[in-house]
């Protein structure tokens, strides 16, 4: 999006340059403000209705866009405002931030023509809204909910929309939300009402934010939500360990539902209140993601991936899967006899990978690495901690253990 802000091509859209000019530093300063909230795919489980309509869930037709770490970058992410009366001291459109560019905000019909137009040229798949609070949160909320609202009735648009509540909105607006979007997202942002304070001395932490997810939990049991809840974490913004980070997950998965946490390294930003904090390596963020995979999609037991962590609650830039496996496996796994929770604890080897190594050995032994590979068996993680036709690598952290 900045990229074609900058290069001056919206023009090449057609109609938005007739129905009225759209303002470039705007696009840009939305844009750009809204580059730390991370977004994903538009998975859905939502059926577009109808042949008059405009968009789909669904990727076909649709060209996506991924950056090099895997975020997809084909829905039109940006900011409703720039204006923001919070003091976060992580943000560059907080009240406090001394290098804020100045504030703007669209209207409505605005961004949905905005939102059309560039879907219309096929830059994007869908819309990723979210906002500064502004002067009133209930004004904000309003005016983004307008605006998907728009885009749903004046354009018959069915595509992806994810729309963030922000903190302190009404139950009321977070119902609307849930109406109009695939997905909705409140950002935790950290792990505890200390480490809030830390971060921002406007917002309430348990009030603002959990108590809007309760909201939404609540909520999903009457409004369906194709796509879920999520929401976001900084990475070492407050100080936080990293298991104090993983425990946070945890609850916000059994207590409020949401689908995925997202993990951001802490990114220091210039002129905002906490531009002097050390920056976070992104492995961090990095090591969160694989930890969280292997709770949410494994579902291996808790105790064991809390022994990943060392005296001080941190992770080691490793793969925790390759961690664990060595020190729950305490031999090589035969994957003729061994268990689908054995095979699930070799690295390399996934849910369905281990489901397909048990339903193949029904009917053959098996007895090479090349019946493994074909089985999905990723054999350069997996073959130190595997016993293939009586042989096993012979490693030398093994002889001195």
């Amino acid at each position: 999006m900045l990229h074609l802000a900058n290069e001056s091509r919206f023009d090449t859209l057609g109609p938005l340059g007739s129905e009225g000019a759209c303002d470039m530093a705007k696009v840009r300063a939305l844009g750009e403000g809204s580059k730390h909230d991370i977004c994903v795919s538009s998975a859905s489980s939502r059926t577009p209705k109808g042949t008059q309509r405009l968009g789909d869930v669904a990727s076909g037709g649709v060209c996506h866009s991924f950056s090099h770490d895997g975020r997809c970058v084909s829905l039109f992410k940006t900011l409703y405002t720039n204006s923001c009366v919070h003091e976060c001291g992580y943000c560059p459109n907080a009240s406090t931030c001394v290098s804020h560019s100045g504030d703007y905000a669209y209207t409505p019909e605005e961004l949905a023509r905005l939102t059309v137009q560039l879907y219309r040229g096929n830059y994007i798949e869908g819309l990723f809204l979210s906002s500064g609070i502004g002067s009133d949160v209930d004004d904000i909320m309003e005016g983004m909910i307008e605006s998907v609202r728009i885009l749903r009735t004046r354009y018959a648009f069915q595509g992806y929309v994810h729309l963030k509540v922000l903190p302190g909105a009404s139950k009321e607006h977070i119902k609307q939300c849930l109406e109009l979007a695939d997905r909705v997202s409140v950002n935790i942002e950290t792990v505890s009402p200390s480490r809030m304070d830390e971060l921002s001395t406007s917002k309430d932490y348990v009030n603002d934010i959990l108590r809007r997810q309760r909201y939404i939990c609540t909520l999903q049991r009457h409004i369906p939500l194709p796509a879920g809840q999520t929401t976001q974490m900084i990475v070492g913004g407050a100080h936080e360990r990293d298991d104090e980070i993983f425990s946070a997950s945890i609850k916000e998965y059994r207590r409020y539902s949401v689908r995925r946490v997202y993990y951001s390294a802490f990114t220091p930003v210039e002129g905002t209140l906490l531009e002097r904090e050390k920056m976070q390596p992104r492995w961090r963020e990095h090591r969160l993601y694989q930890l969280d995979w292997l709770y949410r999609v494994y579902k291996l037991p808790l105790e064991e991936l809390f022994a990943i962590f060392d005296d001080e609650g941190a992770l080691t830039n490793r793969d925790p899967k390759f961690e664990l496996a060595r020190l729950v496996l305490d031999r090589p796994v035969d994957p003729n006899v061994a268990t689908y929770e054995d095979l699930l604890h070799v690295p390399g080897i996934g849910p369905i990978t281990a489901s397909r190594i048990i339903r193949a050995r029904e009917s053959q032994q098996i007895v090479s690495r090349r019946q493994l590979h074909l089985l999905g068996v990723r054999m350069k993680h997996a073959s130190p901690f595997l016993l293939i036709n009586g042989w096993g690598e012979c490693t030398l952290d093994r002889w001195t253990s």
